[in-house]
């Protein structure tokens, strides 16, 4: 049965700093919304992106006290791909990111390496697997956690944004000298959660390719975050992707 295991690899900081979410009704209503889902899944009526051990990846892989950088997303990816007999999910819990096996990189992905090239002069690569920058401190982190396969939005105002908005909003209260990169609409809105008398906000368009040419691509994030980092004494993010 899936089940939202809150203990499982989650660091003390996240624990401690989210244990009144985790353990508030909104967070029950959305356990038991998942169960009815995971029913239907079992059922094979449904399947639910991404897998359930990987859910919570984005506080797993970015402690608390190494964040630095925060990157919000609006959904998981709903899309797939088949990879040997075995279905592939291209959510694996981080915004944007895809697992290191896709043999697909989202349209989106493909922008954000394409900024990168044209602002850092990094080769776009192979693979769209994220984690690498999570390592660093940024927290790759959608609205949504979950989605049922081939529906966008399908797990949206379930309870997964009243959950995400109290972590960013705790978050920018813990900490200072955060920079938030809100690309979108969606994004943008999230920044009344924001102290931006604490912290640095970049804002533009989305990556898709229905915006990404009026504005995303060309509006040098990756090195104003380097810079924003630097003259905080704290070390910049190594943005390539090998």
């Amino acid at each position: 049965m899936l089940n939202i295991n809150t203990n499982t690899n989650i660091k003390e900081g996240w624990k401690n700093l989210l244990k009144d979410d985790f353990e508030s009704q909104n967070f029950l209503t959305l356990q038991a919304f998942l169960k009815t889902e995971n029913k239907a899944e079992l059922k094979g009526e449904t399947k639910i992106f991404p897998k359930e051990t990987d859910i919570l990846n984005a506080f797993i892989f970015t402690p608390l006290n190494s964040v630095k950088v925060v990157i919000i997303g609006q959904d998981p990816y709903h899309s797939s791909e088949k990879n040997d007999t075995t279905i592939l999910p291209h959510a694996h819990g981080l915004s944007f990111s895809v697992p290191h096996e896709a043999k697909k990189i989202p349209p989106s992905l493909k922008n954000i390496f394409k900024e990168i090239k044209a602002d850092l002069g990094y080769n776009i690569p192979t693979h769209g697997n994220l984690t690498k920058w999570t390592k660093q401190g940024v927290l790759l982190l959608n609205a949504t956690l979950t989605v049922r396969k081939g529906e966008a939005g399908s797990h949206q105002k379930k309870g997964w944004e009243q959950f995400t908005d109290a972590a960013i909003k705790k978050l920018s209260d813990k900490k200072t000298g955060l920079v938030f990169l809100l690309w979108g609409k969606f994004a943008q809105n999230k920044e009344t959660l924001i102290d931006i008398t604490k912290h640095t906000v970049l804002k533009t368009t989305h990556p898709s390719p229905f915006s990404a040419y009026r504005g995303f691509l060309g509006c040098g994030h990756f090195s104003t975050t380097n810079k924003i980092l630097k003259a905080q004494n704290q070390e910049e993010i190594d943005w390539e992707i090998k």
